[in-house]
């Protein structure tokens, strides 16, 4: 018998690495998940693989009649007493001073909007169901800066606000809101900066707990907030990085300088 029994779970984001990975773990603990991404290929072939009777539906987290599908998708499996919003990631990258509008407008708009959207439709789900669990996936990059890293720790940070935020409007309805910030994590977004390098090695030498984390790591986490054990706790952002945030944000200069400059990368204006 799990603890999520007889309830059901949305995971976005959860086609790949660490949503894969929190759906699993939410169907390990009895819930009927179901999985949501843009691209229902993907989402076909990780619900299959990963088995456990997840399910899957299409949706941009950032469309708000696609996301409001999602959740009464999930529901239609059972009582949403979960929801995971794992949907995010960058296209903003480099100095301040070259940063692309476009590009920072795209990434506020899938990390921050599309949080807000998940928690939006799941909350009126829950309030309707007698409650549930929130999980914002955050990241390291919304407390430690991490530099050259645009629009994306931004985005971040507004997700922990928005989780805080939340927490206290929806505490009477009985629905708890919290965040874990990932540290480096092994998926397919940092597969070569998670292997080898300078850069591994600098964020390595910024963590007690020296080794990259795996998605199980977050989906345990997950798990906890999800389930009863949780139960007095909403508000809080959980850091599961090793305790990378005890030190510094990881040093990006090998990677970047090539492509923007040593100019760039200390505040200078390109030389006309």
């Amino acid at each position: 018998m799990g603890n999520l029994d007889g309830t059901a779970a949305l995971v976005t984001g959860g086609g790949s690495g660490i949503g894969l990975g929190c759906a699993v773990r939410l169907a390990e603990q009895g819930a009927a998940v179901t999985i949501c991404g843009r691209t229902e290929e993907r989402l076909r072939e990780a619900a299959g693989k990963a088995g456990k009777g997840i399910g899957y539906v299409v949706a941009d987290v950032t469309d708000d009649a696609q996301v409001a599908n999602a959740v009464r998708t999930a529901a239609e499996r059972g009582p949403l007493r979960t929801a995971v919003a794992c949907a995010g990631g960058s296209s903003s990258i480099g100095p301040i001073g070259d940063l692309d509008l476009d590009a920072w407008r795209a990434t506020m708009e899938l990390n921050a909007t599309g949080t807000m959207l998940t928690i939006r439709h799941a909350s009126r789900a829950m309030a309707g169901a007698g409650g549930g669990s929130i999980i914002a996936i955050s990241s390291i990059a919304s407390s430690n800066t991490h530099r050259w890293f645009g629009a994306y720790g931004v985005s971040k940070a507004a997700v922990d606000h928005l989780v805080r935020l939340a927490a206290d409007e929806l505490g009477g309805a009985g629905i708890r809101v919290n965040g874990i910030r990932p540290g480096l994590t092994r998926t397919e977004l940092v597969a070569g900066i998670a292997d080898t390098g300078p850069v591994l090695e600098d964020y390595l030498s910024c963590m007690p707990l020296a080794r990259v984390g795996e998605p199980e790591d977050i989906a345990a986490a997950v798990g906890f907030l999800a389930g009863p054990d949780a139960s007095w706790i909403t508000g809080q952002i959980i850091n599961v990085d090793g305790g990378h945030h005890l030190r510094r944000g990881p040093d990006y200069s090998s990677v970047f300088e090539p492509l923007f400059g040593e100019a760039a990368l200390r505040g200078l204006p390109a030389q006309e």
